[in-house]
């Protein structure tokens, strides 16, 4: 039986970078679905909820591949944190963060849809922040201008200098793609993986 070709549901040059590591062979493509708060759902259902909708929207158009949906969630203080998309929002939730802990949840669903075949997990990750002055803010987030991520920095790099420490099953999570799991789920599916 000859493996399916893999789909990246994502635009995410995070989440390329990481399933490159793999050294399989993929296509990315955008998933094109509606990212808006979805009420009544928790942080990491919401997650999933997204994953599998990515995952899907793909399907739909690439039965016969393995598509790969992935969503991230982060949750400080009972309050969910967005992709801060600018400099102000970034330093709001920045200090919002500082020391506090602030929960990832990055979810993965991978489906072949012609198999009726969709793997699903979400791996959480917690950082714990220090407490942050705001010239250490402002300085951070002209340095990395990490708008582009939730939670508003980069683990991989600067950021690592905000935080106490990080609880974690698997760093990758962080970033956006947990490979530990993914891995396991494609070996599942037939990839050729060590």
């Amino acid at each position: 039986m000859t493996t399916p070709a893999l789909i990246l549901a994502s635009t995410s040059a995070y989440r390329h970078a990481l399933l490159s590591r793999l050294g399989l062979t993929f296509l990315t493509q955008a998933p094109g679905v509606d990212e808006s708060p979805t009420p009544g759902l928790a942080a990491a259902e919401r997650a999933q909820h997204l994953a599998r909708a990515k995952a899907a929207a793909v399907s739909a158009a690439y039965p016969q591949a393995t598509v790969i949906g992935s969503d991230q969630v982060a949750l400080c203080k009972g309050e969910l944190l967005e992709k801060p998309g600018s400099a102000e929002r970034c330093r709001e939730q920045l200090r919002w963060a500082s020391a506090a802990a602030t929960t990832f949840y990055t979810a993965v669903a991978v489906q072949q849809l012609e198999r009726g075949q969709t793997i699903q997990f979400v791996d959480s990750t917690t950082v714990y922040f220090r407490p942050l002055s705001d010239a250490e803010i402002e300085r951070y987030v002209a340095a990395e201008k990490p708008w582009d991520c939730a939670g508003g920095f980069r683990c991989e790099g600067l950021g690592i200098s905000l935080f106490t420490r990080i609880v974690c099953e698997d760093p990758t999570a962080l970033i956006g793609l947990p490979l530990i799991g993914l891995s396991r789920a494609l070996r599942q599916l037939g990839y050729p993986l060590p």
